[in-house]
């Protein structure tokens, strides 16, 4: 009867498998290792990750938080994981963060620790300590905590601007309270904004999984360096969006030392130019970012700046694309004086702006329905799908409008030219062709052609879009 098994390497390489009892073990040859150029870089990469695991995982940690269970707001975000109810009518939740100082200051995100009354920071040494809030961010969603603790281990981070689209890319944290979890991917995208996640989005997008409980917890490159703060996820598309190195860090270093962020502002709303309205415009292509609403008594305003200028260049940086413009001004400490080369009919000219502190929101929101009869939009703006009434002080109330529009959209038609632009019930018409709106009949005049270029008010925010008769 067969009573154990066991097996041993040989002196010739040949392992030995023997049962107790029975007869002499035969021999059995080991399998040649598969030797190629290919697997010996696979391998290389597979000791990369490796590496940066070891590097980089003291300077995680795992923060678990409570809550009143009657503000389940803190539970909302997917990359949380929570809430797990209590009888004593507690959630907990958890998420990541990352060390940001040796002295213990720590680097997660605001949905964390927004609303806890309880937060418990376990390093990878497995110490525990309570953590208190230095300071909270909502514009970004990021927060910095400290504990009592000094000689952490803190990351380095990284130049984030000079990443490539393409770069291996390593996200670490706690996905469902599991520590320490390390999964690979790419660097999908850079500059991911218009998510409306947060007021201000500049996101790293990646394709390394990430799930509920990574909130706060690093991206990293194969140097071991953080990237980013991971903050969020479209859920269940595996495509996931931290907070850029460089932007997470200028906020962690003022939350820290400050307990609050300061931000320089130019007081423009912008939006991406498109063909259609480069064309509207006078301009051949696409490059800057298209003011679409100044602030009144804004630094922009006082110094000139309207809506439909095309703002090309800040001091001696280029202008692409919004987002640029937002990064630009960002970078500038509230105060400073920036030169604006900008395009206004065709032309260019220079105006100079002093940035004053952005306000703590710029949040706009949806208008309200209104309830008003609908006046004859007129066959121009018919044909475009929008049926227009003048706006009435009773509408204006019902929307909370406070800006100096007259004409406001009554309905827009499904599938219409309108509609296919986003315009929406409640939008108030400012402008039509470059030219002020005073009544539904100056946009139908505009439209006569078939296509108007207009600007929209809605919320605290303004935009342009292009409207072109169905053919």
């Amino acid at each position: 009867m067969v009573t154990a098994f066991a097996g041993w390497a040989t002196a010739a390489g040949l392992v030995t498998y023997s049962y107790a009892g029975a007869a002499p073990a035969v021999p059995v040859p080991l399998a040649t290792p598969v030797a190629s150029a290919a697997v010996n870089q696979a391998t290389q990469l597979s000791d990369a990750f490796a590496s940066v695991a070891e590097h980089v995982a003291p300077s995680v940690v795992t923060i678990k938080v409570e809550a009143k269970q009657e503000l389940p707001q803190i539970f909302r975000n997917p990359f949380f994981r929570g809430p797990q109810g209590r009888n004593d009518g507690v959630v907990q939740g958890s998420g990541s963060g990352v060390i940001f100082r040796s002295d213990g200051a720590i680097l997660t995100n605001n949905h964390v620790v927004e609303h806890a009354t309880r937060i418990t920071v376990v390093l990878k040494d497995g110490r525990t300590f309570k953590a208190k809030v230095s300071g909270r961010d909502p514009a970004v969603d990021l927060a910095v905590l400290k504990i009592d603790a000094s000689g952490l281990p803190a990351a380095a981070f990284a130049d984030s601007g000079k990443a490539r689209v393409g770069d291996w890319v390593l996200a670490i944290g706690a996905p469902f309270g599991l520590d320490y979890t390390l999964t690979a991917g790419v660097l999908s995208a850079k500059g991911r904004a218009n998510i409306g996640a947060n007021e201000i989005e500049d996101y790293l997008q990646t394709d390394a999984s990430i799930n509920p409980g990574n909130s706060g917890g690093p991206l990293v490159d194969l140097s071991g360096n953080v990237l980013g703060i991971n903050t969020m996820i479209i859920g269940g598309s595996g495509i996931g969006f931290a907070i850029p190195a460089n932007l997470a860090r200028h906020v962690g270093e003022q939350l820290l030392t400050q307990g609050k962020v300061r931000r320089a502002w130019l007081g423009v709303s912008f939006q991406a130019l498109t063909q259609d309205i480069a064309k509207s415009l006078g301009k051949n292509d696409t490059h800057g970012a298209l003011v679409a609403g100044v602030t009144p008594e804004g630094p922009a305003a006082k110094a000139g700046v309207r809506a439909g200028d095309i703002i090309e260049r800040v001091d001696q940086d280029p202008i692409s694309e919004g987002k640029d413009l937002l990064r630009a001004v960002l970078q500038r400490p509230v105060g400073s004086n920036v030169s604006l080369t900008v395009r206004r009919d065709g032309k260019l000219q220079t105006l100079q702006v002093k940035t004053a502190e952005r306000p703590a929101d710029l949040r706009g929101g949806d208008p309200s329905s209104d309830e008003g009869d609908a006046s004859d939009s007129g066959a121009g703006a018919g044909e475009l799908g929008l049926q227009l009434q003048s706006l009435t002080p009773n509408i204006a109330s019902q929307l909370e409008y406070r800006g100096n529009g007259k004409v406001v959209v009554a309905n827009v038609r499904p599938g219409s030219p309108a509609d296919n632009a986003g315009l929406q019930r409640g939008d108030v018409i400012v402008e039509a062709d470059r030219r002020e709106v005073k009544s539904p009949s100056d946009i139908a005049n505009a439209a006569s052609d078939g296509k108007v270029l207009l600007r929209v008010e809605r919320g605290k925010g303004s935009f342009y879009s292009v409207l072109s008769k169905e053919e």
